[in-house]
């Protein structure tokens, strides 16, 4: 199983169009040591010709032009990625289907009954689709293991996660299970799992059960500490009232990646723009260094 990275950045990407905060600042300047990276999204494959999309960022076109397998260029109009699975139905993980309406035939797009209310109502994006190529909507059932189409040698397991349905969704603040999931990639043949998480609030006990099963944990990386956004004046919301667990503090990600086996790789993604973090020379990076905690940067490869 090989998974690539294609954006590791929260909405809004890295830097922010508007934002001038130090880290978007400092990058445009040239007086912080980061990455740009896009919005988050990952493809997985098991035989590095067929590939599963997890998100459509709205920066998917850019992501597909930087990984050539995902266009092998085999007919006038072509395409590697055999399905599209969607954790949740936020703007920043939903928009790049739009521009992916050419294709030959309804995209095969999984998701939850959920997720797929939120586009077919507050969000109607599915409607908008229905006048281009289409969708070809399959559930995803939590709580067992599926199969993908075309996904060989791939097995998926998801679960909900107490996070937050998006603003125009009529169940914003008021949580339902399916608004947003996490998802074991499972190598069918080995049985390695890589456990995925880009929205993360709570940690629950059957969250905690399959990330300790996992090889690989990429997890919601977005703010460093609960009241960030706060602070900077950027917005009136906390991390965890947002559906992220911060990094930092009490109960925050990092006590609950060194609970985990020596052997698990811990992999931080969905990074905002005002996460310290970003800055290769911070003490907040060093301190995921100390701990083991890797930072996911677009490009990124993980192979099982």
């Amino acid at each position: 199983m090989k998974i690539r990275v294609l954006g590791s950045a929260a909405g809004g990407g890295f830097p922010q169009w508007n934002c001038n905060c130090r880290n978007c600042d400092g990058l445009r300047r040239g007086t912080v040591r980061a990455q740009a990276r896009t919005q988050s999204s990952i493809a997985v494959s098991g035989d590095d010709e067929n590939w599963v999309l997890f998100n459509a960022s709205p920066d998917v076109l850019q992501q597909i032009r930087s990984f050539p397998a995902l266009q092998p260029a085999r007919a006038l109009r072509d395409t590697a990625i055999r399905a599209i699975v969607l954790i949740d139905a936020q703007i920043d993980h939903t928009t790049g289907l739009l521009m992916l309406r050419e294709h030959r035939s309804p995209h095969p797009l999984w998701c939850t009954v959920e997720v797929r209310d939120d586009l077919s109502a507050g969000n109607p994006l599915f409607g908008v689709l229905g006048h281009y190529c289409g969708i070809d909507w399959r559930e995803v059932p939590l709580g067992g293991r599926f199969d993908i189409d075309g996904a060989a040698g791939l097995a998926f397991e998801a679960l909900p996660l107490t996070s937050n349905a998006p603003p125009y969704s009529p169940h914003r603040d008021q949580p339902r299970p399916g608004d947003n999931i996490g998802v074991t990639l499972v190598d069918a043949k080995s049985g390695r799992k890589a456990f995925y998480a880009p929205g993360l609030g709570e940690m629950e006990k059957h969250v905690w059960t399959a990330m300790q099963a996992a090889d690989c944990v990429l997890v919601d990386g977005t703010l460093w500490t609960d009241d960030e956004m706060i602070r900077l004046g950027a917005a009136q919301k906390t991390s965890r009232a947002m559906g992220h667990l911060p990094q930092s503090g009490p109960g925050g990600m990092i006590e609950w990646l060194d609970r985990l086996p020596a052997t698990t790789r811990k992999v931080l993604i969905h990074i905002n723009n005002t996460n310290p973090i970003l800055d290769e020379e911070s003490r907040e990076r060093a301190e995921l260094a100390a701990h083991g905690i890797e930072v996911a940067y677009d490009g990124m490869e993980l192979s099982f």
